[in-house]
């Protein structure tokens, strides 16, 4: 059995593969950031949108960067975001759709739109 150790990488550049494309595994890559923008065009910056991560003790801040990401799953101090009541899946080149929770039956289920009008005849 193959075993990869969780792996923090340090001083990674916005150019570096590890950072534009989706790793799947225990590997964190830390990139620098000057603002709050900087970070949020740097988390962006990939074809790859399954999950990011914020860490902050602000409300406003939680609420703007999760808007600004583009990430199917945002976990706010939390790490273990993956759960059967929530919806999983990504955006971009992540994935389209959701599975789990009462939306992962949509992609099953056939939508109608019915219009009516003037119903006061006979």
């Amino acid at each position: 059995m193959t075993f990869y150790e969780p792996t923090i990488l340090t001083d990674v550049k916005s150019e570096m593969l590890v950072s534009r494309e989706e790793v799947f595994g225990p590997v964190a890559p830390l990139l620098r950031f000057k603002t709050e923008e900087d970070a949020i065009r740097i988390a962006n910056d990939t074809n790859a949108g399954l999950a990011a991560y914020i860490f902050t003790t602000s409300m406003q801040r939680s609420w703007r960067v999760t808007e600004s990401l583009e990430y199917g799953i945002v976990g706010v101090n939390e790490g273990l975001v993956s759960t059967e009541v929530a919806p999983f899946g990504g955006v971009k080149q992540s994935g389209l759709g959701r599975e789990g929770s009462k939306y992962g039956m949509d992609e099953y289920l056939e939508m109608k739109y019915v219009c009516l009008g003037n119903m006061s005849g006979n």
